[in-house]
Parts: C-alpha cells; sequence; structure tokens
C-alpha cells in the first residue's frame, strides 16, 4: 500500500526530530544577547531594538481582529493563535531588548514559538485535512511551550530549533507538493523571502552598524522586515480568493 503525502510529512517530521536529538545539546551563545547600537534615548535602553517592535502589534491586532470577526475563516482558530503570538512578540522582544539576557528572551521565544505553531496548523488545515486543527492546535502549542521552557531550564536548544524551522520547512513542501482552495502562494512566497531576509539581517547587525555609519543596526531592521511578511500573510487571508 502506497504512502499518502500527509504520511510522508509525518515521517519526515518524526524523522528530522529525531534526528536534532542525535546531536549533543545546544547551548544558548551568550555573545547573541551583544547587539549593535544599544545607546539609549528618550529614557528607553537600546532604543532601536526596543521600538522596531510596535509593527509587530501593529499588524497582531489588525489580524486577530479581523479573524475574530470572520466566522467563515478556514482554521480559524489557528490563524488567531498566529496573530495572537505576533501581538506578543511586541512585549516579549521589547522586554527583552530592555535588558538582553537569557532570562528575559525566554519572553521573546515563547509568544514566537506559539505563532509558529499557529501558522503551522492553520496551513496543513488549507493544504492537507481542514481537520487538523482539531486534533493537533493544542499538542503543538504545548510543544512550541514546552521548546521554549526546556532551553530555559537545561539551556537546550535543539527543540526550539526544530519548532521554528520544521514548520517554515512544511511551508516550503506544501507550496511545492499540495494544492491550495485559495491563490495565495504569491503571499506565502513573499513572507518566506522576507523571513529569510529577516534573519539575514539579524547575522549581520554589528556589520550593518558599521556600513550605516553607526546610525542604525540590523536587528532592529529585521523587526520591520518580519513584521512585514505577518503583514503579507494578513493581506493573504484578507484578500484570498477561491481557485
Amino acid at each position: 500500500m502506497s504512502m499518502g503525502r500527509s504520511e510522508i510529512l509525518l515521517v519526515i517530521a518524526v524523522i528530522s526530530l529525531a534526528g536534532i536529538f542525535l546531536l549533543a545539546p545546544i547551548s544558548q551563545d551568550l555573545s547573541y544577547h551583544q547587539f549593535a547600537g544599544q545607546s539609549a534615548k528618550a529614557g528607553i535602553a537600546n532604543f532601536w531594538n526596543v521600538i522596531s517592535n510596535i509593527p509587530f502589534l501593529f499588524v497582531g491586532l489588525i489580524g486577530l481582529f479581523f479573524c475574530l470577526r470572520s466566522v467563515d475563516l478556514r482554521a480559524r482558530l489557528s490563524w488567531s493563535v498566529f496573530f495572537l503570538g505576533v501581538t506578543l512578540v511586541a512585549f516579549g522582544s521589547s522586554w527583552y531588548h530592555l535588558n538582553p539576557a537569557n532570562e528575559s528572551l525566554i519572553w521573546d521565544r515563547l509568544p514566537m514559538a506559539v505563532g509558529f505553531m499557529g501558522l503551522f496548523v492553520a496551513l496543513l488545515c488549507e493544504y492537507i485535512d481542514k481537520r487538523a486543527q482539531r486534533y493537533l492546535l493544542l499538542p503543538c502549542l504545548v510543544l512550541g511551550a514546552a521548546s521554549v521552557l526546556l532551553w530555559g531550564v537545561y539551556d537546550d536548544l535543539r527543540l526550539y530549533i526544530w519548532v521554528q524551522f520544521f514548520p517554515l520547512l512544511t511551508i516550503v513542501i506544501l507550496q511545492l507538493f499540495y494544492h491550495s482552495q485559495y491563490c495565495q502562494k504569491k503571499y506565502i512566497a513573499g513572507a518566506l523571502g522576507l523571513y529569510v531576509l529577516a534573519k539575514l539581517l539579524e547575522l549581520g547587525d554589528h556589520q550593518i552598524y558599521d556600513l550605516s555609519g553607526q546610525m542604525i543596526a540590523g536587528h532592529p531592521i529585521k523587526h520591520l522586515i518580519a513584521a512585514g511578511g505577518v503583514m503579507l500573510l494578513y493581506r493573504m487571508i484578507n484578500q484570498r480568493a477561491l481557485t
């Protein structure tokens, strides 16, 4: 009996999760907290890294209110969880950047994990089975939260890395090999592209700060670009049409 595409995706999930735990525990590099351009302005420490979180609040609330009003939206609860996670990122990331440390980073990563899981389940509902939300949303949210708590307690990032990147891999697979009833590939491709750009800006935080004449660093630009990716997903569910 041949294996269906949903079963193949499950096998990839299990293999990738098992594979990451074959690696040695991955600790948080403390140099991660040493951002460029940490000057204070208007009495706010690390001003640009803090204030650049405002777009997350803006787009998160817009998306959340849209989901709450759209009673016919498929995977409505999962999309609501995604935008709620984005909204909470604005507060968690701001709190972290006021005093960058492992202890405050937990409050940045926890809403991100929630958001990733909400998006993951929402797209599974749209591409594979509309019942996925009923069976997967709660376990995925527990898994996402557990990945952050596991890192916070044991300083082991392995599960968190999987929670962050496996949903992104799944989204790519869905775009390539699955079909949705909605015209949305351009939005998802754009959001993925902006996410990759945001990660590159994060990695080039200090280099961008030097190239800009110490005017702006890569990390606050990362926040703006990532919020732009979320806005594309909001526009997708707001404007999409049946194929």
